[in-house]
């Protein structure tokens, strides 16, 4: 199972799309600063929302157009208002 996932900081309010196999896995590394592009000096990374797949090119392919495409981004994150902080 692999899923994509969109997780918001608490300090910063900053959005992060991503994709993984192991969903509370990757959440702890954002949190714990081992990813470069979610190490932030306030704030947790909480989710607020992900999708499921079988096969690992279909999530591949959905995180690249949530984060390349503007009007999938924008219509996703229209569907979330109050997921959002």
């Amino acid at each position: 199972m692999w899923v994509i996932y969109v997780i918001q900081n608490s300090g910063t309010k900053e959005l992060y799309f991503g994709f993984t196999s192991n969903l509370k896995r990757r959440l702890e590394e954002h949190n714990s600063g081992k990813n470069i592009s979610t190490k932030r000096n306030t704030g947790k990374w909480m989710i607020i929302y992900a999708e499921a797949y079988r096969d690992k090119s279909d999530a591949m392919n959905r995180e690249k157009r949530l984060k390349h495409h503007g009007s999938g981004k924008h219509e996703l994150l229209k569907r979330l208002p109050k997921s959002r902080l």
